[in-house]
């Protein structure tokens, strides 16, 4: 597995952390990493488009992930050759900034997960939680179909990687609010598409890497929202512009995320964040109710930026069963 950082140089800046990630991915999920030269270091959009063309090259190499989010890799996407995934397309996992590289091969007709970090959730110090893993097996070696289910508890939480106890402590989780339906009157299996909401407001005002509205008619519709906490207001600004361009009547599910509710920085106390939540919520609701009102909408759901995290088939299938309140990941 190829091992990559194509938006933040975190590894350079918390190797300890980096090294973690690796030992895990070798002794508990039974895969070799192969680093590459910007693996450890800032490098150019254009060094590292080099590095994930010579990842996706390598015969050898079957699968490639992301050593954590960041912020530009939107500027690495037009240094790509797209002949170099179409010849060998491989699974990609990653989120937030990682949004821009999903959506860029599903573009191009090339599936990949949403998910996964070697950073964020194979080195989190209280070891990998069980439905990363899960998650990640079946994407990796056993496929089939998965039962994505909510959690009792849940942590939005950080431990700074500079403070060396991280490397053993994971943060303290609390009870989850579950997930919330809504018209959960059909089901709907189909391919997915989505992300993180602010790094989607990117890539449909940059536009080069969006197909027309009717490609994406029929998908699974993933929404997810970062640690940088957007407003409510925010949100539904988001997805007003996502419905005036046409993309939010194409889609008749939509999973929503566990939203994060603090921050490094932007600490709030539990009952804040689930204020917060319950915001957000209403600004969906708000934004689907003009542009799409017969979308069944599930709240709640375990994929974002919040731990643990499940990984999701992103151009793969999902069912969202809305008689029977499930939703399964098919891999």
């Amino acid at each position: 597995m190829a091992v990559l950082s194509l938006a933040a140089p975190a590894a350079a800046v918390y190797p300890a952390v980096h090294e973690q990630g690796l030992r895990r991915l070798r002794e508990q999920i039974g895969v070799v990493p192969v680093e590459y030269p910007t693996t450890r270091r800032a490098a150019t959009a254009d060094e590292r488009a080099r590095d994930l063309m010579a990842a996706w090259a390598d015969p050898g190499i079957r699968a490639v992930m992301a050593t954590i989010g960041g912020d530009d890799q939107i500027t690495v996407l037009r240094h790509l050759d797209p002949a170099v995934f179409l010849a060998d397309p491989k699974p990609f996992f990653g989120y937030s900034d990682n949004t821009n590289l999903l959506n860029w091969l599903w573009f191009h007709g090339i599936a990949g997960y949403h998910g996964g970090s070697t950073m964020v959730h194979l080195a989190q110090g209280g070891g990998i939680d069980r439905e990363h893993e899960e998650s990640l097996r079946a994407a990796l070696f056993t496929g089939g179909d998965l039962d994505i289910h909510p959690l009792e508890k849940f942590s939005d939480e950080e431990l700074h990687w500079a403070d060396p106890t991280s490397l053993e402590r994971s943060a303290t989780p609390y009870a989850s609010p579950g997930w919330t339906w809504h018209q959960p009157d059909k089901v709907v299996s189909a391919p997915a598409w989505g992300g993180s909401l602010e790094i989607l407001n990117w890539t449909t005002a940059v536009s080069r890497w969006i197909r027309p509205v009717e490609d994406y008619s029929g998908c699974v519709l993933l929404l997810e929202t970062s640690e940088e906490l957007p407003s409510a207001e925010n949100v539904f600004h988001s997805l007003r512009n996502f419905g005036e361009r046409g993309l939010l009547e194409q889609f008749p599910a939509v999973l929503f995320a566990q939203a994060k509710g603090t921050a490094i920085g932007n600490e709030k106390p539990v009952a804040e964040r689930e204020k917060y939540r319950e915001e957000q919520r209403e600004a969906v609701l708000k934004a689907f109710a003009t542009y799409h009102p017969e979308a069944m909408i599930v709240f709640g759901v375990d994929f974002g930026h919040t731990s643990p995290q499940w990984i999701l088939p992103y151009g793969g299938r999902i069912t969202v069963d809305g008689p029977a309140r499930k939703v399964t990941a098919h891999f």
